[in-house]
């Protein structure tokens, strides 16, 4: 299953991990978020709710990678390698997307839809 990315007036493509808390995300959509930036590597927002922590954790992350920060029921996505792991417990990955994530590599917040791909 797939989903779109909106940002900047730029579709983005990814394709969804299979695990529950992948599935979890989905039920959320379509999502409004504002995401801001964080060491310059990735972007990152608020859900409007926990999602299920069933999935597994990783402690290293891949430019594209979209993943779910528990602790902060926070999403994220990478755009850029730093080298850095991320700290315990680790992220829980939800999706990954095909191309195009140079567009999230501008300073400060940024806004996003995320919607099924049909």
């Amino acid at each position: 299953m797939k989903i779109k990315i909106t940002i900047a007036g730029k579709v983005l493509t990814a394709n969804l991990v299979d695990n529950e808390t992948a599935r979890d995300f989905v039920s959320l959509l379509p999502l409004n978020l504002s995401l801001n930036d964080l060491f310059g590597r990735e972007k990152y927002g608020d859900l409007p709710k926990a999602l299920s922590r069933n999935g597994p954790r990783k402690n290293r992350y891949e430019v594209g990678d979209v993943a779910y920060w528990s602790p902060d029921h926070q999403f994220a996505v990478y755009y850029r390698q730093d080298g850095e792991s991320i700290p315990s417990p680790g992220i829980i990955p939800i999706a990954k997307i095909d191309a195009g994530t140079e567009v999230f590599n501008v300073p400060g917040s940024v806004k996003m839809t995320i919607e099924n791909l049909k």
